[in-house]
């Protein structure tokens, strides 16, 4: 790149008219009057140079290689030595940064470099524009070049051309004559190796500071090969398969399959060390879609087993890899499409009809009926397992672990059963009218209620629950409520939903922009999804109060909500179930249209609650069902026969 800027500096002295005659030396001094086209002028002699002319080579600077635009005289080393003018005083970036007519010189030291063994020097003047680089080559040629103080026998010449333009240059580098070269290379590497390795570095870092860039880069490339290493094939001969496996262990399946086809040693590292399996066993361990589908599927009986010999060998793993995939696309298809297998569940209540809330696992559904009761189904054959009765009202919401069941009612009521054995272990009585939603965690859990008041309680065991704190401040019925660590979050018929530290139970800030009241929410990191009676759905960033998008579509009040990373699915008293793409509504470019994914209509009446993870959705109705939309187990003969309609909205991949 730097000879191209050389050649481009002088190139410009050609359409440079003047009626100042130059001295094409490093003096710059002015000689004569006339117009000089490029280096064809003749120049009067300077009273600091030797060169009379320099159309005219003296017998010092006798090697010139001609151009049509540029003369370029080649001193040899000899000549180098001894010249003064060349030790020291020619300063190649003092001329190209005055930017006036100089003569632009070069320094390769020694053999090897790009002109060696003598010194190139560029007469000419002017700038170089960056947006006109030249262009740079080399050839080889086996003419012959003859000096006045040399042999006049033939040598291997290397001509260098740069062009810029019309302009070009070609340059001349002689090899030196051989002579005694092979000997004294012979005499050398003999004193080399009787030293010591310390001896060997130093001399060798001695050699190539008195080399210049040219020369390090041909060192660069013969040492570039020498420096690389196939560990991997290196480590297991060194008894260190552990590490290789280790190493290879961090590939992604893409990267894998090409690290297999590397080599046949590596293709062992990765069988031997069931890197497969460890692949699909990190993938279990961070994914919350790989570890339901290793349970639904049954594969994960063959992981995280500590002897390789008690699981199926590398290739069983390696052709299990493709498969997971595949039905990983395969739900995320039916998702998109509304593709889905749909199973019902007949509650049969025996006075009013509802089922107001729900929660469910991979073992059991319980369910709050309108009836009083809690109802617990098998998820498998969808059999009514057991009947809890003891509220004189409408159970309203529910939540459960793997202990206890924690119900409200509208009988104002909290009653707190064993999950095993049904029995009541606990009623709290606080709220003056009926308890609208619950929510428990770690030890603390906040109920809320019609009587427009929040409660926090400290939950020892289930026999053990005390009232920290009441939260007054809504002005309407508080609906729903969640919390974790930071805030407690409450939504009200009074249309705002409030912010409250979890430690110390102060309020913090409110959120208002809907139209109607409040009747759901769901609260995760920063983000608040709520649902409301003015039929829209917002999502709000907790920590400024900021509204981050409306979501419309639904014609009703919207009365359940839930959402994890990829999706938000609401439902509403129309009796439709929509699935909504949560990142896109995070997205301010993302044009309404395209945020709802699917709307599933099955219900016959309004939807009051619903769950869902990666496979499936749960929901229950006022028509006195629960709904189970399975997403994986889609027959694959009649998937139009349970496909619900799209409405008016479109999913657009992006």
């Amino acid at each position: 790149m730097l000879f191209a800027w050389l050649a481009a500096a002088a190139a410009n002295c050609e359409s440079r008219p003047s009626s100042q005659g130059y001295c094409y030396h490093l003096c710059n001094r002015s000689v004569g009057t006339g117009t000089k086209t490029g280096l064809k002028n003749k120049a009067a002699p300077c009273c600091c140079c030797s060169v009379d002319e320099v159309s005219k080579s003296t017998p010092k600077y006798s090697n010139v290689v001609q151009s049509s635009q540029l003369y370029l005289p080649v001193a040899s080393l000899a000549d180098r030595r001894q010249d003064s003018f060349l030790q020291g005083k020619v300063q190649l970036f003092s001329c190209i940064l005055r930017a006036r007519p100089a003569l632009l010189a070069i320094h390769p030291w020694g053999n090897g470099a790009a002109f060696a063994p003598g010194v190139v020097r560029l007469y000419g003047c002017g700038t170089v524009n960056p947006g006109e680089m030249p262009e740079f080559s080399c050839y080889q040629n086996t003419s012959v070049m003859e000096d006045q103080n040399e042999d006049e026998s033939p040598k291997k010449n290397t001509l260098w051309q740069i062009s810029n333009g019309t302009s070009s240059v070609i340059v001349s580098r002689k090899r030196p004559s051989e002579g005694n070269y092979e000997k004294e290379k012979d005499l050398c590497i003999k004193y080399f190796d009787q030293w010591s390795e310390s001896d060997q570095v130093e001399f060798v870092e001695h050699l190539i500071s008195r080399m210049c860039h040219y020369q390090h880069g041909h060192i660069n490339s013969y040492l570039k090969p020498m420096l690389q290493r196939d560990f991997i094939t290196a480590l297991p001969e060194q008894g260190l398969d552990h590490i290789a496996e280790n190493i290879l262990s961090y590939l992604d399946a893409r990267s894998l399959c090409a690290a297999e086809l590397v080599c046949k040693e590596w293709q062992r590292v990765i069988s031997e060390g069931m890197l497969w399996k460890k692949l699909i066993e990190r993938m279990v361990r961070t994914d919350p879609l790989w570890k339901g589908l290793s349970e639904r599927r049954g594969w994960d009986q063959y992981l995280f087993k500590n002897r390789p010999t008690d699981g199926p060998p590398n290739s069983f793993y390696r052709s299990l890899y493709p498969k997971i995939i595949q039905d990983i696309e395969t739900i995320e298809s039916n998702w998109r499409c509304g593709r889905h297998n749909l199973q019902r569940i007949q509650c049969r209540s025996e006075n009013s009809k509802g089922v107001y809330c729900l929660q469910y696992d991979d073992e059991k559904i319980i369910s709050g009926l309108r009836d009083n009761s809690i109802k617990i189904w098998d998820k498998t054959s969808l059999e009514c397992l057991k009947v809890l009765t003891g509220h004189t009202g409408s159970v309203l919401c529910l939540q459960y672990d793997e202990r206890v069941i924690v119900t409200g009612s509208s009988d104002s009521t909290v009653r707190v059963w064993d999950v095993n054995t049904g029995e009541v272990l606990n009623t709290l009585i606080h709220h003056n009218e009926a308890v609208l939603h619950l929510r428990f965690s770690n030890g603390l859990m906040v109920t809320c209620s019609k009587d427009r008041s929040i409660a926090v309680w400290d939950m020892a065991s289930p026999t053990d629950i005390t009232l920290r704190r009441v939260l007054v401040g809504h002005r309407a019925a508080v609906n729903v409520v969640d919390f974790d660590d930071k805030y407690i979050v409450s939504a009200s018929g009074d249309r705002t939903i409030k912010v409250w530290s979890t430690s110390t139970c102060e309020f913090v800030r409110t959120l208002n922009g809907h139209k109607r009241g409040i009747a759901c929410l769901q609260y995760r990191d920063r983000l608040v999804v709520s649902g409301s009676s003015d039929n829209t759905i917002r999502l709000w960033d907790i920590e400024c109060g900021a509204c981050l998008r409306v979501l419309e579509g639904h014609e009703e009040l919207v009365r359940c909500i839930r959402f994890d990373n990829k999706r938000i699915v609401s439902g509403a008293y129309d009796g439709k179930i929509k699935v909504w793409d949560l990142q896109a509504a995070l997205d301010p470019r993302a044009p309404a249209s395209t945020l709802c994914l699917r709307t599933l209509v099955e219900h016959s009446g309004r939807v009051f609650r619903l769950q869902f993870d990666e496979f499936q959705i749960i929901s229950s109705s006022h028509d006195d069902t629960i709904l189970i939309w399975d997403f994986l187990n889609v027959p694959p003969s009649a998937p139009n026969e349970t496909r619900s309609p799209s409405r008016t909205y479109t999913y657009i991949s992006r």
